[in-house]
């Protein structure tokens, strides 16, 4: 039954301030370019070097600058204007993608020109995806914040399914320059709404970037041990299943499908996260998260084995479809957990900590499918990476079992404010033990 206390649920709340709607859409031009730009750069150079050992120096030119600089980024984010960060940082793909379409028209394809951008792009995002998360709670009403991350989060697997399938179409029909040329209009096009946002000012106090402050952030991670087990759990899930930096392996030599066939397989990924998105929506809440949790890595292993040894297209396509359903569910978890959980003064600090992580798992994953593949076979790479996913599940069940009984509560307090239940169970953000509610609710 529905408490009588808490308002009817509008999972469109948040999409009826026009605020809110010039930032998703400008979100939604910024993930599709992000994605599209992936996706040409890794055909391109795998096109050129034909070596998934390439592929695979992609991801670690992508990983350094999350080693530490995402946590400065996210200092910078707590202490100085939030749009102006992101808008500045996005000149760094337009410039890219700028380069790289000159590049391709001129036939110039050195490796070293490809390794040197993605840095830039990657340097640029360590300060662009703290500020932009942080700055979410400056653009809705309070009431709504909790529906505005679940808003947000579909709006981002919408562009993830876009971005990889709108590349594979342009490398297919106009060449990879074309896809180059899509990427500079979406970025402008993401500018451009950025500009017409208005934010409110910040809340708390508005620390100088040190040492300190950096510190600060990664204390609140640490001391929470259901934000941090998810974190982590999700992180090795992640580079030991990941085959993401394969799929241009497995689109023109394994199932050979070809550019449009990479493009399918690259949505795929993304459209079973968005479709998962939309049911955490509308089907009621997960009630035994921590071990919805396990059980959705779990399967998202299983789907990494299948997804390995399959020679079959529409089967690889509706086995990458399951793996981002299953990883959906603790996308969504660590998301809003974040979100609900942080007051403003840190909210940029912790995103930057959420982004090492991500950052960690998608690029070592990428490093270490590619370096494997290169040893021995693409196959033996994914299918490996699975089982040590699986390896994972159980020695996180294993170690740490407040994560694996934590449970959805009736109600749960975030930093003083109470937040409706149905909110925060719809992602399966919940803390399962009372000192640890105690201590969200003393800051």
């Amino acid at each position: 039954m529905t408490n009588p206390q808490e308002p009817r649920h509008d999972p469109f709340a948040a999409l009826r301030q026009g605020n809110f709607a010039v930032y998703a859409t400008g979100r939604l031009a910024a993930t599709i370019a992000m994605t599209l730009l992936n996706a040409a750069i890794a055909w391109q150079v795998y096109e050129i070097s034909g070596s998934a050992f390439q592929l695979a120096m992609l991801g670690l030119a992508r990983f350094l600058p999350s080693l530490g600089l995402s946590l400065v980024g996210g200092a910078f984010a707590d202490s100085y204007d939030r749009r102006r960060i992101v808008m500045l940082s996005q000149l760094a793909p337009l410039i890219t993608s700028a380069a790289l379409y000159v590049a391709t028209v001129r036939d110039f394809t050195e490796l070293p020109l490809f390794y040197g951008l993605v840095l830039l792009v990657a340097l640029s995002a360590a300060f662009e995806n703290p500020a932009r998360q942080a700055m979410l709670p400056q653009i809705v009403k309070k009431e709504t914040f909790a529906n505005a991350i679940i808003v947000s989060s579909t709006i981002q697997s919408l562009g993830f399914v876009t971005g990889p399938a709108v590349g594979g179409l342009m490398i297919a029909a106009a060449g990879v320059d074309g896809a180059y040329l899509v990427h500079m209009g979406l970025i402008v096009a993401s500018i451009g709404a950025l500009a017409f946002l208005k934010l409110r000012p910040p809340e708390g106090e508005r620390r100088t970037v040190s040492f300190s402050a950096i510190k600060e952030g990664v204390q609140f991670v640490y001391h929470r041990q259901v934000l941090f087990g998810a974190m982590t759990l999700d992180m090795f899930a992640v580079i030991f299943g990941g085959a993401t930096a394969l799929l241009p392996v497995y689109a023109k030599d394994i199932l050979e499908v070809g550019p449009r066939g990479y493009g399918l397989l690259s949505a795929s990924l993304e459209a079973g996260a968005l479709l998962m998105a939309l049911a955490l929506v509308l089907l009621p809440p997960i009630k035994q998260a921590g071990r919805a949790l396990l059980i959705s890595v779990a399967l998202f292993g299983i789907g990494t084995i299948v997804f390995g040894v399959s020679r079959s297209f529409p089967l690889s396509l509706a086995t990458y479809m399951f793996i981002g359903m299953a990883d959906q569910i603790s996308v969504v978890l660590r998301q809003t957990t974040v979100q609900l959980s942080t007051p403003d003064e840190l909210r940029g600090r912790v995103s930057s900590v959420n982004m090492l992580f991500i950052g960690a798992s998608n690029q070592l994953g990428a490093v270490e499918s590619g370096l494997v593949a290169a040893v021995t076979n693409a196959t033996f790479a994914v299918v490996s990476g699975g089982a040590g996913c699986l390896a994972v599940v159980g020695i996180v069940a294993a170690k740490m079992p407040e994560l694996r009984r934590y449970r959805v509560t009736s109600r749960v307090v975030f930093t003083g404010t109470p937040v409706p239940a149905s909110a925060v169970a719809l992602a399966g953000a919940v803390i399962s033990s009372a000192d640890e509610r105690e201590r969200l609710a003393g800051l």
